[in-house]
């Protein structure tokens, strides 16, 4: 398995009852909050044309229940595990002080998650995310 070579791990749970422009979407917005610091280097081809950095180990895509899903964010907020999340409420914005405004109105109990994305220690992050299953 790839994420062997580290001791970390990147993974992002979504809701599996999501369409697959709905997953896409929420994960690419999961994934940018992340660190900056888990970036390499920028990419260069042979006629030094530069490309963006990229994260330097894989993204593990993994999905369960709206129960599994809130599970897992309680177990990210017990262990103190930064996260970033995505809500049901976010596919009705458009910009970032909207989707910022949408979470805040909302306790944190009461968050309508479709989606989290964690990067720590493989086993911290392995347990976060119990009985969660890889995407298709």
């Amino acid at each position: 398995m790839v994420d062997a070579m580290f001791d970390t791990k990147i993974a992002v749970l979504l809701r599996d009852d999501l369409a697959s422009w709905q997953a896409l979407n929420v994960t690419a917005f999961l994934v940018s909050g992340l660190p900056q610091e888990l970036r390499g280097e920028p990419y260069v081809d042979a006629d030094d044309v530069t490309y963006l950095s990229m994260f330097r180990q894989p993204v593990v895509v993994l999905q369960g229940d709206k129960a599994l899903l809130t599970k897992a964010h309680d177990r990210a907020l017990t262990r103190n595990q930064p996260m970033s999340i995505f809500t049901a409420d976010l596919f009705s914005t458009g910009n970032d002080a909207d989707n910022r405004a949408a979470v805040r109105k909302v306790h944190t109990q009461d968050l309508d998650l479709v989606g989290i994305a964690v990067h720590g220690q493989k086993n911290a992050v392995d347990k976060i995310l119990k009985g969660a299953r890889m995407h298709p």
